[in-house]
């Protein structure tokens, strides 16, 4: 199978689906939230990390608690611009054109002075 330069390899190819709301959260449903893309702070895929999140709290001995995580994943699941423009990145359409427009303003006032100097 041949991958094209845009598609992440495996396992950071996988889709992730949002997991369910629970009355007792973990730190993994709050970093399914984040692969999944409902937080709109990153593209939705699975994302691996050397350390599961939470790892770091757990290892200083104070795990989150329920509440902390609760409030962690209503905070970023909180409406935003990003989510509201429904793009992950907020990447203006402009910015491709500008740059072509700079490329052939240069070029042109490169002709110009070349056509003046000769």
């Amino acid at each position: 199978m041949t991958l094209r330069s845009e598609t992440p390899p495996p396992p950071g190819n996988l889709q992730i689906d949002p997991p369910p709301d629970s009355d007792t959260p973990t730190s993994a449903q709050l970093k399914g939230d984040i692969d999944s893309g409902r937080t709109a702070d990153k593209a939705p895929h699975m994302d691996i990390g050397a350390a599961p999140l939470g790892t770091c709290d757990e290892a200083g001995g104070t795990p989150p608690t329920p509440q902390r995580v609760r409030l962690a994943r209503l905070t970023e699941r909180a409406p935003s611009d990003k989510a509201a423009a429904g793009s992950v990145h907020q990447r203006a359409p402009r910015v491709l054109p500008a740059f072509v427009g700079v490329i052939i303003a240069v070029a042109g006032v490169l002709v110009l002075a070349l056509w003046l100097t000769h």
